[in-house]
């Protein structure tokens, strides 16, 4: 392995990239032509349907809440659990994970993680349909195990299957893939929910099996080298020492990641409930259609983000510092135009969404890109944890904050926007060509 350069805070990029080539990029550069070309592109699509079918196992679920409340007569509380556990149990499970992966192989744990995430999802409408809160409940907490294999363990296997530009490209699809799931999950899940209620528990499962088998057919995982597995005591050394040595950029990065989604869904939570209040009374389809408005700047922006930073750091340092000024900003800027100027405030949210589009990709490829790959499943893992727990976080105290006073919502989400910027523009500074150059044997 060739050692790169490193300078005091700046991200040193590790190569684990074997002399033989991934057999589809392998093709599409020999004789393969096109239809080389068309694999990679379904390869392309698996891949991406990985956080698409988590983010709709979850988010299709927020727009039934109310009438699931009112169904199975339980409080606020216990339904607001139905999201939270599910993305606690997640957040929880995905460093062990994530450590089985580095062990067995990603596709042996994307694979039964697909299937218990599908399984539990049946099990959970049967729960609604029986009236059986307690069925339903653990039912989701099956489901975040299950999830806890299934898009963190993406984002280490493209890290394997890729590198240069093909790999920030896919790591860009697969945050548009999750964006994009966001945009979808609360206008399908309002629109089965006019067929009965509990309609959206047993329509996703059905994504969950396309994902499952496009993962089986179309994903070839790259074969390894035959070599010793080291003993659970030295690869949490070995964990320990590369946080330990790339730790001021990688927990920033971690910080930033998981503070980008408290950011998102705190403010999906806030809008969701202020569109059902007067002057607006917005509620189903139309409520999930404005929500959509700035998940779609964050879609359009991841995707383009990935497609454009290739492995050029620099470009990678001026996105990340433009994107959480413009979160600063634009959060900073709703104190002035609030909820009483809803367009401009809208305006202002998918700027602030911009903002995440633009970071998250950049977070993405620098953190998969750091590591050797017999490490790489815990440390994308630990990344992921911290992202789901930001999810789980972000509704209940933004909901405590808007009890108390909202202009403090806004006024502590541009803070810590800033606070990222600060941080992210001092400690995380990528060479300015961090490509990864083969290993040598």
């Amino acid at each position: 392995m060739e050692k790169t350069k490193t300078r005091k805070l700046n991200i040193t990029f590790q190569s684990d990239v074997e002399a033989e080539e991934h057999p589809r990029e392998a093709a599409s550069k020999g004789g393969g032509g096109k239809a080389g070309a068309k694999g990679k592109i379904w390869e392309f699509i698996a891949i991406a349907s990985i956080p698409l079918v988590l983010v709709l196992g979850n988010s299709m679920l927020v727009p039934i809440l109310p009438d699931m409340q009112r169904e199975m007569n339980i409080s606020d509380f216990k339904s607001s659990l139905v999201i939270t556990l599910f993305s606690v149990t997640a957040g929880v499970f995905i460093p062990v994970v994530g450590y089985l992966s580095d062990r067995f192989g990603r596709k042996a744990i994307i694979i039964p993680a697909l299937i218990v995430y599908g399984s539990a999802g049946v099990l959970a409408g049967f729960g609604a349909v029986w009236g059986s809160y307690s069925v339903v409940i653990w039912a989701r907490a099956l489901q975040g195990l299950g999830a806890a294999g299934t898009a963190p363990i993406a984002m280490a296997l493209v890290g394997d299957m890729y590198n240069g530009a093909t790999e920030s490209k896919v790591l860009g699809l697969t945050e548009a893939s999750n964006g994009f799931g966001k945009v979808i999950s609360p206008i399908l899940g309002a629109s089965l929910a006019l067929i009965v209620w509990h309609a959206p528990f047993f329509a996703f499962p059905i994504f969950c099996v396309l994902s499952l088998l496009a993962v089986m057919f179309l994903i070839k995982e790259p074969k390894e080298k035959t070599s010793k597995k080291e003993p659970v005591g030295q690869y949490l050394r070995t964990v320990g020492s590369i946080i330990k040595e790339k730790g001021r950029w990688l927990v920033t990065s971690f910080f930033a990641g998981s503070l980008a989604l408290f950011t998102l869904f705190g403010i999906l939570f806030y809008l969701s409930e202020i569109l059902e209040e007067k002057p607006y009374n917005l509620d189903g389809v139309i409520k999930g259609l404005v929500l959509a408005i700035p998940l779609a700047g964050l879609v359009i922006t991841s995707y383009t983000t990935g497609a454009v930073i290739k492995k050029n750091g620099t470009l990678m340092r001026w996105l990340m510092n433009i994107g959480l000024t413009l979160s600063t900003v634009s959060l900073g800027l709703t104190l002035v135009w609030n909820k009483e100027h809803l367009i401009m405030f809208m305006s202002l949210i998918t700027l602030s969404s911009v903002g995440t589009g633009l970071l998250l990709p950049c977070l993405n490829t620098m953190i998969t890109g750091s590591v050797q790959k017999s490490q790489r499943g815990m440390i994308t893992s630990i990344y992921n944890s911290l992202r789901f727990l930001g999810v789980a976080a972000g509704p209940p105290l933004i909901g405590y904050l808007m009890e108390q006073n909202e202009n403090i919502v806004f006024i502590m989400l541009s803070a810590l926007a800033l606070i990222a910027l600060c941080l992210v523009f001092f400690l995380v500074r990528p060479e300015p060509n961090i490509a990864r150059k083969p290993q040598k044997a």
